[in-house]
């Protein structure tokens, strides 16, 4: 059932590039939010603003392959919110609309999730980690699911199975890994400080809801499995238009 994380005798190696983008990501998350709660949407799109730049200087050194996935993740993603926040409402926004800072926050995310999984450390400890994060996890999933903290959350139990299985079927469980630890960060500071909350109700399901859901994390799950999917093609797409204007790319050779 381990067959897709990192062999126990790999050899490790510590980046510490990777371990800056890590630190940086949790810090500039928190940082946005509680710049949020004041903000308008002026300032909203003065944080967005920012979010990009943060985010094409954080893919500069990384490859086309992943640079190609976070422009899916954030493509995927952005639509995703228009869907769930605005037509759906199973959460909302503060000032009720999908901010400025979200598509590229969702970038910064989901490359971080990346990251950790990648990180020297998580290779290293991966096995203990995933112990840690299954009694974490289901400890939450199972107190939520029974209102311990106020609010039944029986759509968290259903994510936290869900991602489970991407967990231990899944072809990037050492991303999943790194998703649970930067999503849960994200949701537990964005809902408490009020940037957005989750509907006592979900309104696809009809199942209850915690605010955050225990299992939320099980969304970049799916992320990812778009991302991982369209990756590849989408370069070999882009070699191709490139071609077509005669002009010479390295994005072949890197796919």
């Amino acid at each position: 059932m381990l067959r897709h994380f990192p062999a126990v005798d790999v050899e490790i190696i510590h980046s510490k590039r990777d371990y800056i983008i890590i630190a940086f990501a949790f810090v500039v998350v928190a940082l946005c939010f509680l710049i949020d709660s004041v903000a308008g949407h002026g300032l909203q799109l003065a944080l967005g603003a920012a979010g990009w730049i943060c985010l094409i200087a954080l893919l500069y050194g990384e490859s086309q392959y992943v640079r190609a996935q976070i422009f899916v993740a954030v493509t995927f993603a952005t639509l995703g919110e228009h869907f769930a926040s605005i037509y759906m409402a199973g959460y909302t926004y503060r000032l009720g609309n999908v901010p400025a800072f979200v598509p590229p926050g969702h970038g910064i995310v989901y490359l971080t999730a990346v990251v950790i999984g990648r990180c020297g450390f998580f290779q290293q400890h991966a096995r203990k980690i995933v112990m840690s994060v299954i009694v974490v996890g289901g400890l939450w999933s199972i107190l939520a699911l029974i209102g311990w903290a106020g609010r039944e959350d029986q759509i968290g139990a259903l994510l936290f199975s869900i991602y489970l299985l991407f967990l231990f079927k899944g072809r990037s469980p050492m991303v999943y890994l790194g998703a649970f630890f930067i999503t849960t960060w994200v949701e537990i500071i964005g809902t408490s400080i009020g940037t957005w909350n989750w509907a006592a109700i979900d309104p696809a399901s009809t199942l209850t809801q915690g605010n955050p859901p225990s299992g939320v994390a099980a969304w970049y799950c799916l992320v990812d499995a778009v991302a991982m999917g369209c990756a590849v093609p989408l370069l070999n797409m882009l070699a191709k238009v490139l071609a077509l204007l005669g002009i010479r790319s390295v994005v072949k050779e890197q796919v």
